[in-house]
This record gives C-alpha cells, sequence and structure tokens, in this order.
C-alpha cells in the first residue's frame, strides 16, 4: 500500500501488508516446502537448495501478475509460473520440483497469514501505546472532577481518570481477545489439492511438521481451505479493537467542542477556510476507521459459507479485505494514541460546566462512589494484558 491510501493507515502497518511482502511470504512458502519436501526424501537435496535460494532473492511485477490472475481467477497460478522461470533460469532440474504437492489456497493463504502476522504485531504495539497513554490518565486525574454524562446531559460528577479508566478497560478486553484470534488465525494452511495431503503420501506429515518448522507456525488441526472461521474472527476481533479506539475518539471530540471545552487535542488540525478552525483531527482519523472496520469484518463473517473443499469466491480476495482491515485499525490506534498522550485536560473548565449544570449541588459534593476502586481495578487489569508477549 502506498500512495494516498497512507492518510487512512499507519505506515509501519501499511508496509507489512505491501504487494512486495505477500509476494515475498508466497515465495518463502515455496522455499520452506521445497526444504521440507527435501527433508522427507521427495525430491533431491541440491534443488531445494536452488528453489529456497531463488526464492530468497525473488522479484515479481505486481501488475503484470495482478493482469494475469484476473485471467486465471487466482494470484498463484502466474505467481508459480514466474517463480518456476526464475527456478529454471539457475536450474532446469530444480524449477521441476517448485510447487510440487502444494495448491494454489496453500501459498496464498499461508502467504497471507504471514504478512498478517507482521501487522498483528505492530497493531498490538500500537494499543499498548495508548492504553498506556489511558493509563496515566487515568492515574493523573484520578481526582479531577467534571461531568459525567448520560445521553448527552449532565449526570453524576466522576473523576476525568474514571473516564479514562473506562476507555482503557474496554481497550484491555479487545486487546486480549485480538491477540488469541491473532493466534488462532496465523496458522499454516497446507492441504494440498483436495486437503488431505494425497501428493506426499506417507510422509504427509512429516512433510507437514517440517514446513510448519521453517515457517514458525503452528499446524492447523485440519485443512482450512473452506473453514475461514478463524479469519472471520480475527476480522471481528480486529474491528472491534478498532472501534475501542474510535468510542475513545468519540468522547475526546465531543468534550473538545468549544460549549464544552474541558479537552484539546495538543496539535489539533486547521481549516482551508477558516483559521479560527481547531479540529479534533487525530479523533477524526479513529471514527473513520471506527465506522469502516464493520463493513470490512461483516465481509469476512459473509464468507464463512465456501463450498465443500474449495469455496469459489471467498478466499481468493480475502487479503484486500484483511489488509484494509488491519491498515483501519493501526490507523486508529496510531492517532488516538497520540491524542491521548498530548491531550490537554482543562480542569477548570470541567469544575465550570459542573457548576453550570443542573446537577443538585448536594449531588456534586457526594463524591465519587465506587470510581477510585473501578480505577485500581482497571489499572490492575492493564498492567496484567501489557506484560502479555504479544500478538
Amino acid at each position: 500500500m502506498a500512495g494516498l491510501e497512507l492518510i487512512f493507515a499507519d505506515e509501519a502497518c501499511a508496509r507489512a501488508l505491501s504487494d512486495e511482502q505477500l509476494l515475498a511470504a508466497m515465495a518463502r512458502f515455496e522455499g520452506a516446502l521445497a526444504i521440507a519436501s527435501a527433508g522427507a526424501n521427495l525430491l533431491p537435496q541440491q534443488d531445494a537448495k536452488i528453489i529456497a535460494r531463488v526464492c530468497e532473492t525473488a522479484r515479481f511485477d505486481a501488475a503484470a501478475l495482478a493482469r494475469a490472475a484476473r485471467r486465471a481467477g487466482t494470484l498463484a497460478i502466474p505467481f508459480v509460473k514466474e517463480l518456476t522461470a526464475q527456478v529454471a533460469a539457475v536450474s532446469p532440474q530444480a524449477a521441476r520440483h517448485v510447487h510440487a504437492g502444494a495448491t494454489s489456497q496453500d501459498v496464498i493463504d499461508t502467504g497471507v497469514v504471514l504478512c498478517l502476522r507482521s501487522a498483528a504485531q505492530r497493531i498490538v504495539e500500537l494499543a499498548l501505546r495508548l492504553g498506556d497513554a489511558a493509563a496515566a490518565l487515568a492515574k493523573r486525574h484520578e481526582n479531577t472532577p467534571t461531568a459525567g454524562r448520560t445521553l448527552l446531559q449532565p449526570a453524576l460528577p466522576v473523576p476525568f481518570g474514571f473516564k479514562a479508566a473506562v476507555w482503557l478497560s474496554m481497550l484491555a478486553r479487545s486487546l486480549d481477545a485480538f491477540r488469541a484470534a491473532t493466534r488462532g488465525a496465523c496458522v499454516l494452511q497446507f492441504g494440498g489439492p483436495a486437503g488431505t495431503l494425497s501428493a506426499y503420501g506417507a510422509q504427509a506429515e512429516v512433510v507437514e511438521a517440517a514446513l510448519a518448522e521453517e515457517l514458525g507456525l503452528a499446524r492447523a488441526v485440519a485443512p482450512w481451505h473452506s473453514a475461514r472461521d478463524a479469519i472471520a474472527r480475527f476480522g471481528a476481533e480486529t474491528a472491534i479493537l478498532t472501534g475501542a479506539a474510535g468510542k475513545i475518539a468519540r468522547d475526546v471530540s465531543l468534550l473538545m467542542q468549544p460549549e464544552i471545552g474541558e479537552v484539546a487535542e495538543a496539535t489539533p488540525g486547521g481549516s482551508s477556510s477558516m483559521p479560527h478552525k481547531r479540529n479534533p483531527s487525530g479523533s477524526l482519523l479513529a471514527l473513520e476507521a471506527a465506522q469502516r472496520a464493520p463493513g470490512l469484518a461483516a465481509t469476512l463473517l459473509g464468507q464463512l459459507t465456501s463450498e465443500h473443499e474449495r469455496g469459489i469466491g471467498h478466499w481468493q480476495s480475502q487479503w484486500f479485505t484483511l489488509r484494509e482491515l488491519a491498515c483501519a485499525a493501526s490507523s486508529a490506534l496510531a492517532a488516538i494514541a497520540e491524542v491521548l498522550e498530548g491531550l490537554q485536560v482543562d480542569a477548570a473548565a470541567m469544575r465550570a460546566n459542573l457548576d453550570r449544570s443542573a446537577i443538585p449541588a448536594g449531588e456534586r459534593e457526594r463524591g465519587f462512589g465506587t470510581a477510585h476502586a473501578t480505577i485500581a481495578r482497571v489499572l490492575e487489569q492493564w498492567a496484567a494484558t501489557s506484560r502479555e508477549i504479544s500478538p
């Protein structure tokens, strides 16, 4: 991904999901497959080494592959053809063994999860950054009174730190679920033409185990060519994590309205025609992503109904949906993390708004109830979440 799309994506995440990275990951699969097959004595070691070496340096014309894939129905067909040609330029003998025993979906899906794994690591990194910023606000403002608002109207006083702790609690739960979904989705896809690895005979499990080890991926209990629940679950949890960032952005943008004026982004956006404007530009980016992500996740949910052992019109394009969804999540998390790290909190404005509100004076002086205990529990929860090894 490059160009104007980077307005709505974290650049590091977008790089992990670029065309070049996907094609390199697919080549990595083919090289690892050759090594694993040679280890099971299914092809000569020398040929496997040549294939693996070519795969490490192979380069592809993404646009040319796309045009050919449109006619073929899958990227794997022109990809394997081009990779085989590059291997043949070094050794025609070794070229005979490229992609042997595998199927289109094996190379594409495994390439996809290798890229998703890297993107997920970036998403987790950004979520941890956001959580740390929210935790700092919760601690710093545990005694800063502000109006709790229900149905957009002043309700009862709460500490601003309580509001930040509620943000943090949603983020912590969402991050835990995202990590679990990532582990479930980022597993080896390897089944051969019909899912049974029949081309490898008695050596099938040996090849599969070696391939998984070469790629650093867990083995699936069964091939998931047409069982896309883990991908759909990853998409759903990515959308929920994006929504957690969007929830924070919604509150910040409302509190930033001049009529309220309780917080402000440190570097607000301007206007092309109104110099006085101070727009919540960081919150805008998070809200944009949070509103786009559910539709992308819904696309993956709608693709759960694959036909028989290999679906038609489902997995073939999931890469693009997953890429856009992961980039949306990274965009939202990066933007709102920056917002919270520099958030300007106006305690005097909060107090003035409380004094102007219709909240009875007695209610304003009653105290914060369980708010402090809630903040403490959420901070403890976040400490446990942030200690977990990613993803």
